[in-house]
């Protein structure tokens, strides 16, 4: 046991803790028999650092992987990296680059060997970040997506859903990003608007007969049309369909073929076609009968025109930039006279995330997953119940996109990953198994093979995560005993990359779901809402917060915010508002210090006999019973609240204010009852609030008294108690008493310090004797410098007996003399003595005015309320304020009605 300085230090404890914590040992303790629970960490980029969406994901982790290991659990948090594939490359290049040097300059291998000692010398960012946020993991068995068990893993997974025609080779349009040169998902695309034009070209009939118009956003891709597309309802062009249209520029002979993608309301009703360059055009070319392998490709990987297949594209466009080819080609348009109008438009423009590249559709030889296959299990895991999604209203966004989704290309062309397992032949034809010696097994011998340059898109490798880490494929205690995980924490925006994904792949290897419960959290936005970017200049660091205030302020910070199906708005002042409720529980344990009270040793409540001690061990109960329901039900704001409101108000606001009286003078059993209690209650909150706030609470746990182990592995508290109802009513009934007294204070102006007399016309003997029992705690909390009671004989200063004498039974209001403002409480009618002190006249003046006020504001308001076009129309953020202006301007004016009232 050591005294606790005066100030509260977060950075002068948290380094000591953890590090003392990660050298024992004490996030994976020994527990072979007890009840496993398991959380495996979204693999950050190895590339990465700390940023406030980390922050937030981590927080939520720890805090039920700390809880479940208070609960005595084998509690796992599986912690590792991921190898980022294209972010780690480009990395690297970055750093060839400064150096006058490219990737091409190195063999593969050794490109490959340098991303390794980027990642030994540099890679551990992120790591070191997370200790700092106080996360809990198991770092003694850290894993990262390429090291050999789980690159072994990989590859059997490639392997064995090739060989059960789950992955196969296809020739279709992929998002190519010019800038990193390689094929990305549907989910890496950002689509912006952008201010471009919309071109109407006239292409004559071959015939001569005439013209037809189309319209595009994209000239360039003329040169490889292969189609113009009209509705097959359209009256305008039944005539012409089976007909053909001479290309301008090319001179190419095109068919006008019948689809209903064409829209009969949208231009001229006619759409050009260009199955090689955009994604619908793709599919009407294939139902035109174009097969893939005849679609016409006029770009290169760096998206430069290339000549296509029939060679009808004149020299002078080869080699452009796709961008210089379509100024070329609305100049050649024009001077043909083909041009018809121009229009400024606002295009939806896919870019790449991480280059910020336009993406280009473009058609090249991939490998792709079966996702519709793999998906359906994972549906049904979804809709019987096996996989629990909270909120719910994210299951419908779930279906919707697992029901409609596409064959999943898994293939990248990069160095850094894990290469496809697949060797070629001289005639192209693909040899899958997990090394090359299978492989030419399997070519047989005398053929020479060529392996695949691609790898793997790094969402196949890290979908494998819940059952990979733990030693699949080999058949490991750590896979027996921890999949499936309980729970995964993941943000929403991650729900299809990585969620989905390891629903399919864990149900497909491992025939059952990877984890029970799949909790989804919004963004961290900024204060007014939007999205951080480094753009806007609105990212906030969650280093710089922790520096500032402490972890344990930015990590109740995370839990209080974190509402179901809502994302969270960053607010600084919050942050420094639980800094400070992290000083305020510092400075109540200096206080218990100072007062004899320590660390209790004991998990069963003490036995108490005065009410304020019964009802503090009730309170205990009713809080442990609310906390154990939210983090059931997982709602980390209403632990965060149930917590919060106890140690702050009840515990320190109250508790601790009405035993000063008892622990700072007597001596006696009463006191000493009194120290063992508050003493249980302390070691009570520590627990309870230490999966949250780890730090304050393993300093205090120490520092209040000698403890044979660190909180980190004390025991989830159970009271063994119930809630004294009778005890419940009497403190209950105090608390009221003096927040009355301090509320009219207040509204009177009067300093909350100063002192005023009480007159207690008529009680109830019950309420009598709880002011008596608690007379020295009402007048210091309430500032009373007496209270007096009406006697037979006149009014008597409360503290002595009154020989069973006590006025009761007619309890009206009456306010008798000067100064004197109404208290009334259940059970007792008085007054308070302001003469003197404030001039009633000009306080109902005052307040009258005030209420006026308030309640013309509030009717206001509920005329904006009331008119649906500001509902309607105005930011979300507007009407949210609205309600709580509305709300606040009521209660003020209910709030000054009552004082009004009390002034008589």
């Amino acid at each position: 046991m050591s005294e606790l300085p005066k100030t509260f230090d977060p950075a002068a404890i948290e380094s000591k803790w953890y590090a003392h914590w990660e050298e024992t040992g004490a996030f994976r303790p020994e527990r072979p028999d007890a009840e496993p629970y398991t959380i495996v960490n979204p693999p950050p980029n190895v590339t990465g650092s700390l940023h406030i969406g980390h922050a937030l994901d981590n927080t939520l982790q720890d805090i039920l992987i700390r809880h479940a290991r208070l609960q005595g659990k084998d509690a796992l948090w599986v912690v590792g990296t991921d190898h980022a594939g294209i972010a780690t490359q480009m990395v690297v290049e970055r750093q060839l680059n400064e150096r006058q040097q490219k990737r091409t300059d190195f063999t593969r291998e050794d490109f490959v060997a340098k991303v390794w000692e980027w990642k030994e010398e540099s890679g551990g960012q992120i790591t070191r970040q997370l200790r700092r946020l106080g996360c809990s993991m198991d770092w003694a068995n850290e894993r990262f997506t390429m090291d050999e068990g789980f690159s072994r893993a990989v590859l059997k997974v490639f392997v064995d859903l090739y060989n059960e025609g789950l992955i196969y080779r296809d020739k279709r349009l992929v998002n190519w990003d010019p800038g990193l040169k390689t094929a990305i998902s549907d989910l890496e695309v950002e689509t912006r608007e952008v201010n471009g034009k919309f071109w109407h070209f006239r292409y004559p009939l071959a015939d001569g007969s005439g013209h037809i118009s189309v319209a595009t956003t994209r000239p360039e891709t003329m040169l490889a049309d292969m189609a113009v597309a009209v509705n097959p309802e359209d009256d305008r062009y039944k005539a012409l369909i089976g007909t053909k249209v001479r290309l301008p520029i090319t001179g190419r002979e095109i068919p006008i073929v019948a689809d209903e993608h064409a829209d009969p309301e949208l231009g001229s009703g006619a759409v050009k076609i260009t199955p090689g360059h955009d994604f619908n055009d793709f599919e009407v070319g294939k139902r035109a009968g174009i097969k893939a392998a005849d679609m016409l490709n006029m770009l290169d990987a760096e998206a430069k025109v290339v000549q296509t297949a029939d060679g009808l594209i004149p020299t002078d466009y080869l080699g452009l930039d796709r961008f210089d080819a379509r100024k070329k080609v609305v100049e050649a348009i024009d001077a043909l006279g083909l041009l018809d109008k121009v229009e400024d438009r606002v295009i939806q423009t896919p870019f790449g995330d991480r280059s910020a590249q336009v993406i280009e559709p473009w058609l090249t030889d991939q490998w792709y997953v079966d996702a519709e296959t793999l998906a359906k299990p994972a549906i049904e895991a979804v809709k019987s119940g096996a996989i629990k999604v909270v909120p719910q209203s994210w299951e419908k966004t779930y279906f919707n996109w697992m029901e409609n989704i596409q064959p999943w290309c898994v293939s990248r062309q990069l160095w850094w990953g894990h290469r496809i397992p697949a060797w070629y032949d001289a005639d192209g034809k693909p040899y899958v198994a997990e090394d090359e010696a299978a492989a030419q097994a399997l070519a047989g011998e005398g053929k020479s093979l060529t392996r695949d340059p691609d790898v793997l898109d790094t969402w196949f490798s890290s979908a494998l995560w819940p059952f990979g880490t733990l030693g699949w494929p080999e058949e490991t205690t750590a896979l027996s005993r921890h999949y499936p995980n309980d729970v995964l924490i993941s943000g929403f925006d991650i729900l299809f990359f990585w969620d989905a994904r390891m629903a399919m792949q864990g149900i497909h290897f491992m025939k059952d779901v990877p984890w029970r419960t799949l909790y989804l959290h919004g963004l961290v936005r900024a204060a007014d809402g939007q999205k951080m970017s480094k753009s806007k200049g609105n990212v906030v660091d969650p280093l710089g917060l922790i520096d500032q205030y402490g972890a344990d302020a930015l990590r109740f910070f995370m839990a209080a915010m974190e509402s179901q199906g809502r994302d969270v708005k960053m607010d600084e002042k919050r942050v420094e508002g639980y800094r400070n409720f992290a000083t305020k529980l510092w400075n109540a344990a200096r206080f218990c210090q100072s007062n004899g009270i320590g660390a209790s040793g004991s998990v069963a409540a003490p036995a108490a006999t005065t009410a304020v001690n019964r009802w503090i061990i009730g309170e205990v109960v009713d809080t442990l019973a609310k906390l154990d329901k939210a983090f059931e039900e997982l709602r980390f704001d209403g632990m965060a609240d149930t917590i919060y409101h106890f140690v702050w108000g009840t515990f320190c606001d109250w508790y601790l204010e009405l035993i000063k009286p008892e622990i700072q003078g007597d001596e006696g059993a009463a006191a000493a009852e009194t120290r063992a209690v508050a003493g249980w209650v302390l070691d009570q909150i520590l627990v309870m609030l230490h999966p949250f706030m780890p730090f304050i609470t393993e300093e205090l746990w120490h520092a209040l008294g000698d403890r044979p182990y660190d909180l980190i592995h004390a025991q989830w508290p159970k009271p063994e108690a119930t809630v004294d109802v009778s005890a419940t009513a009497q403190i209950e009934w105090v608390q009221s008493l003096i927040a009355q007294v301090r509320a009219t204070k207040n509204d009177l102006g009067v300093p909350p310090g100063k002192t005023v007399t009480a007159f207690i016309s008529k009680a109830e003997q019950k309420q009598f004797d709880w002011l008596n029992a608690n007379l020295l705690a009402v007048k210091r909390m309430a500032r009373l410098d007496q209270i007096s009671v009406r006697t037979p004989d006149g009014f008597r200063d409360l503290g002595f007996e009154l020989d069973g004498v006590i006025i009761s039974g007619d309890l009206a209001v009456e306010v008798e003399g000067e100064g004197q403002v109404q208290l009334v409480a259940d059970g007792i009618v008085g007054s308070l003595d302001f003469f003197g002190i404030v001039d009633l006249d000009a306080e109902r003046a005052r307040i009258t005015k005030a209420i006026e006020a308030a309640m013309k504001e509030a009717k206001s308001l509920e005329g904006r309320l009331n008119n649906p076009a500001f509902v309607e129309k105005a930011k979300p953020e507007a009407v949210e304020k609205a309600r709580a202006d509305h709300a606040e301007k009521a209660a003020e004016a209910e709030r000054l009605t009552a004082a009004l009232a009390r002034l008589g």
